[in-house]
């Protein structure tokens, strides 16, 4: 890893613990919780907060780079840019349920290049640098060897868009009896990191954003895994599909689950 990069870990690994720390220190407190674009998508006061903390600690230390976040402003352009989910499972925290976690990505001339995705309540710190591997608490992550969808745990999402939960539900019902077993844990970062570390075998969501998936995107690469989009080719950032796997059954999965027929419904 170059001198560079590792400096931007460091911030990224930095600005997530910071985040993090909000998070567990606001548990059960009042979250001041409201609603985005729907009544089931939800936001509240630490999401801001931990953003806001966030763009601080990159602003300190590469005051010369732009930020993107789900909560305090989508739309930025530069050479390193960084790509920021201060909350992922934002439902999961309001409710207790404890499976969320912070994402950030850093973008260099458009290419992910450094993701971390930190899940406080477990103090699991997934980490990947572009060509460095990939990496839970300094051990090295692998995919798993699973060539069978009948052996095979997923994951997938629901949208906070009515249609898409439909669309949703229609393939889940398809792929559920060819699987051992679907899991909706609720946290695209979280679900997709463990597909690099093979806690899953791969992963499905319609309708992620950029800050959903950008550090998770490079952790699974970087552990070994396929990562593909709408077209069926390598996902680009703002596809309207993403399907992460161990790579011995993605074509297979993408079989099951129909997604041209599928996106030619959004």
């Amino acid at each position: 890893m170059t001198p560079e990069l590792q400096a931007y870990l460091r911030t990224a690994i930095r600005a997530a613990r910071e985040a993090a720390a909000i998070q567990l220190a606001e548990r059960g407190s009042d979250l001041g919780v409201g609603t985005k674009s729907s009544d089931i998508d939800i936001v509240t006061r630490v999401d801001t907060l931990c953003e806001e903390r966030i763009r601080r600690v990159i602003a300190e230390e590469h005051p010369d780079h732009v930020v993107i976040g789900e909560e305090l402003g989508h739309e930025a352009s530069g050479r390193m840019r960084w790509i920021v989910d201060p909350l992922d499972g934002t439902v999961n925290y309001a409710h207790g349920f404890p499976f969320y976690c912070v994402s950030i990505a850093l973008e260099a001339d458009g290419e992910v290049v450094v993701g971390v995705v930190y899940d406080p309540e477990r103090d699991e710190l997934f980490t990947a640098t572009k060509g460095g591997g990939a990496w839970l608490n300094g051990r090295p992550l692998q995919v798993t060897a699973t060539a069978e969808l009948r052996q095979a745990l997923l994951a997938t999402g629901f949208a906070y868009v009515e249609d898409r939960i439909e669309l949703n539900l229609g393939v889940f019902a398809r792929v559920l009896p060819r699987v051992r077993s679907v899991r909706r844990p609720g946290s695209a970062a979280l679900d997709i990191c463990y597909v690099a570390s093979g806690r899953l075998d791969g992963f499905w969501e319609l309708g992620l954003n950029p800050w959903d998936v950008a550090a998770g995107l490079l952790v699974v690469r970087e552990a070994g895994g396929t990562v593909t989009g709408e077209d069926g080719g390598p996902y680009r950032l703002g596809d309207r599909v993403l399907v992460a796997t161990n790579g011995h059954l993605h074509g297979k999965l993408l079989d099951l689950l129909q997604l041209p027929s599928v996106l030619a419904r959004i």
